[in-house]
């Protein structure tokens, strides 16, 4: 690729040590040995230069390139703006593939349903997302006329799609993410509802569940609606409405999934209803998109437009800058980007969808003094992304008076209400900035802050804590500031319940586990007022809510008018239901008191395995453990003769694991409990000291199935919680999606 050379007079990129860390392990351009070769300041350039090369295809716009690649790459190195990880990944490169979210029609026969497979496959290698209804699918147990058998059903297949998605994450660019939508008036809706009831079922997907405006009125009146099979249209069958909304409450409560979107309200908002309806959106919901549609996205840091001395403490005129240049630059990215079909490339250039949005809101309201849940905080997100999206309009249509419309505009609902011409069938979208708010040093797209201290783990062993640069600033002010103080808000992240700080501080410096639903739900309503696809949002909850807290949050998600909801109780994964099947063991409340009966797997006639010879202070330990699908199945320890003692005892080990594993307790966690637990006679084993035999048991289980791997979770406030597999940092679940606010690690791409 060939890209204008960098100026000797181009300003340095500073930055963070965080996005220093980052920049390294995300983007840069590595060589064979994994090590990068590209400085900071040559990827700004690099894409900065590529992006705004795309102007010579326009009239009069050669003469512009040097210029606007100078403006581009100070848009970026401000971090006032920048794109989608996959721009800053391959602009400029051979790869080429510059967007981050695509939506892939599924169709109802086999050679249409593995074309998608293959075709998730080439985006997840080029980098991007995907989005798939498996509406159009036929329910299980259909006749299929061609063979005269059945049909598995939509769930089948979504198994088929995930592990796919495992197999290219190991080589991609990116991990493979995914979101999967069913129309709550499909026949096997139950089956997708219970999907992902045991932890790790499904993994590379998000799952949503399609409402229809006729299912929330049957909601509403405790009514009874159709199930109707989408390859006939005849209804197979009748269920009450608040039983399954109930169902979908109960899941959430237990693991976060699946979500829900509201397909009638995206789809009144769809500007090109001509081509088709909208039945599906990118991994985390905030990009509803046609079939064979892509979206590239970016966000501007709202952070640093404070200005104590403009209306309403906001810098309006250079934000309305930013987002002009920021229209260009995404409508830019369209012309640089190498899709990877055909199908995709048409349908881009035909709507040129883009998506800005912001990052650094909450960094934004501590810099003005206004509390995330308040009125006055709604108020200022309602008028602040009111701004962006009239600005971005103006934008688009002074691009279409340069460039021309978008293909589609004759036929679009904007010529119907004489409205444009505009180069962008939608402009806007509030998207996750997890990696991105880390180069940028802001807090993410428009949640509120996490925490406002924490620790993290550095080189040699050192801890570093680090703060949040507004709450610091405004704790020197009142005088109130020492590091003891900075170690004790790291442990908790939040200094709600710190009486002794002044009562200003604690009501600015709110964090998301602070912040009731309700104010959570009413900013997410309020940038989705202005916003023409949809939000990013993660109505964050503690771990004592209840299925009545989650059934009310969807509710008014509904009533204010929100394209769709995520809810995440703090620690649910950890606590979820083991079940198989139809046999769900229900839980009819929340906190201590909950007491779910666990299903432990019946053993199957055959089962395989290997047996391991461990030398032990003890003596020979013969260990051997049998598998199914690959993971650990059950366990066998002997040592010595029988009768003795020591026999026993291993064989008590064994018959405990094998009763945890078969009980669907994680290998990580049985490890954590075994390993280290001393004992009379010690020996090295490879260069490592086992201790006991239960400390054998789990030096055998942690180097065959956890080879290289983090330890997969931490304890804190009582609950056990996720950590990132890269850092080994605790992931914190927001914008819909697992992230590590230390590495930049993210579940979702």
């Amino acid at each position: 690729m060939t890209q204008l050379p960098i100026p000797a007079d181009l300003p340095d990129v500073t930055l963070n040590e965080n996005a220093k860390v980052v920049l390294s392990r995300r983007y840069l351009r590595k060589g064979p040995d994994g090590k990068p070769f590209e400085l900071p300041k040559e990827l700004f350039w690099r894409v900065a230069s590529h992006i705004a090369a795309q102007e010579a295809a326009f009239k009069g716009g050669k003469a512009r390139v040097a210029q606007r690649a100078r403006e581009f790459y100070e848009l970026m190195t401000s971090f006032k703006f920048l794109p989608n990880s996959p721009t800053l990944m391959n602009a400029g490169t051979d790869l080429g593939q510059l967007a981050a979210c695509f939506v892939l029609p599924v169709g109802d026969s086999i050679e249409e349903i593995f074309d998608a497979v293959k075709h998730a496959a080439l985006i997840h290698k080029s980098g991007g997302g995907t989005g798939f209804s498996f509406s159009r699918l036929r329910p299980a147990e259909a006749r299929v006329g061609s063979t005269g058998g059945v049909a598995s059903g939509p769930l089948s297949f979504l198994r088929i799609f995930n592990t796919a998605t495992e197999q290219i994450k190991q080589g991609g660019t990116r991990r493979g993410a995914n979101m999967g939508i069913l129309r709550v008036d499909h026949p096997d809706i139950i089956r997708f509802i219970k999907a992902k009831e045991r932890e790790g079922e499904l993994n590379n997907f998000n799952l949503s569940v399609g409402l229809t405006e006729a299912f929330m009125k049957a909601v509403d009146a405790d009514e009874e609606y159709a199930l109707v099979a989408p390859h006939t249209g005849e209804e197979k069958a009748r269920l009450k409405a608040r039983e399954v909304f109930s169902m979908l409450v109960q899941k959430a409560w237990e693991s976060g999934d699946p979500g829900m979107v509201f397909l009638d309200r995206i789809n009144r908002d769809n500007p090109t209803p001509q081509l088709g309806e909208i039945e599906a959106t990118n991994p985390c919901g905030e990009q509803p998109l046609l079939p064979y549609e892509a979206c590239n996205l970016g966000s501007i840091n709202l952070a640093l437009f404070h200005d104590e001395n403009a209306r309403d403490g906001v810098d309006w005129e250079g934000l309305k800058t930013v987002v002009h240049q920021s229209v260009r630059f995404l409508d830019n990215v369209i012309e640089a980007s190498v899709y990877p079909l055909p199908q995709i490339t048409e349908t881009v250039r035909t709507n040129r969808k883009i998506g800005l949005g912001v990052m650094g809101f909450a960094d934004l309201l501590y810099q003005l003094g206004v509390p995330y849940n308040s009125q006055e905080g709604v108020n200022l997100a309602e008028k602040l992304m009111g701004f962006i999206q009239d600005e971005s309009k103006l934008a688009s249509k002074a691009l279409a008076e340069e460039r021309g419309a978008f293909p589609a505009y004759a036929g679009s609902v904007f010529a119907q209400k004489q409205q444009g011409p505009y180069r962008n069938a939608t402009t806007t979208t509030i998207a996750p900035t997890g990696t991105l708010s880390i180069l940028a040093g802001c807090s993410s797209g428009v949640e509120p802050l996490f925490a406002l201290s924490f620790v993290r783990n550095v080189m040699d062993g050192d801890r570093l804590v680090e703060v949040n640069p507004h709450f610091e600033a405004a704790l020197k002010m009142a005088q109130a500031y020492s590091p003891k103080l900075m170690e004790e808000v790291a442990k908790i992240g939040s200094i709600k319940a710190m009486d002794y700080l002044p009562e200003d501080i604690r009501r600015v410096f709110v964090t998301a586990m602070d912040i009731e639903p309700i104010w959570h739900l009413k900013m997410q309503a309020a940038f989705q007022k202005y916003t023409d696809n949809a939000v990013s949002k993660t109505v964050n909850l503690p771990n004592s809510a209840t299925q009545e807290d989650i059934w009310d949050i969807y509710w008014k998600a509904y009533e204010y008018g929100c394209k769709g909801v995520t809810v995440y109780r703090d620690g649910c994964k950890t606590s979820q239901v083991l079940c198989t099947g139809e046999g769900q063991e229900k839980i009819e409340g929340a906190g201590e008191d909950a007491k779910p009966k666990t299903v432990v797997r019946k053993r199957p006639d055959i089962v395989y395995g290997f047996t391991q010879k461990v030398d032990t202070g003890l003596g020979a330990l013969y260990l051997t453990i049998n598998e199914q699908d690959g993971r650990p199945f059950e366990v066998f320890a002997t040592i010595g003769k029988s009768g003795k003692s020591i026999t026993a005892k291993a064989e008590a080990i064994g018959r405990l694991v094998s009763l945890a594993l078969r009980s669907g307790v994680e290998v990580r966690d049985i490890v954590e409990q075994l390993k280290g637990i001393g004992g009379e006679h010690p020996k090295f084993q490879k260069k490592i000291l086992l201790q006991s035999i239960p400390d054998a048991v789990a030096w055998v289980l942690e180097n065959r199935y956890l080879a290289g791997e983090k330890h997969a979770s931490v304890h804190a406030n009582g609950l056990v919680r996720e950590v990132c597999p890269e850092c080994g940092e605790t992931l914190t679940f927001e914008e819909g999606c697992n992230c590590c606010k230390a590495c930049g690690y993210t579940k979702c791409g």
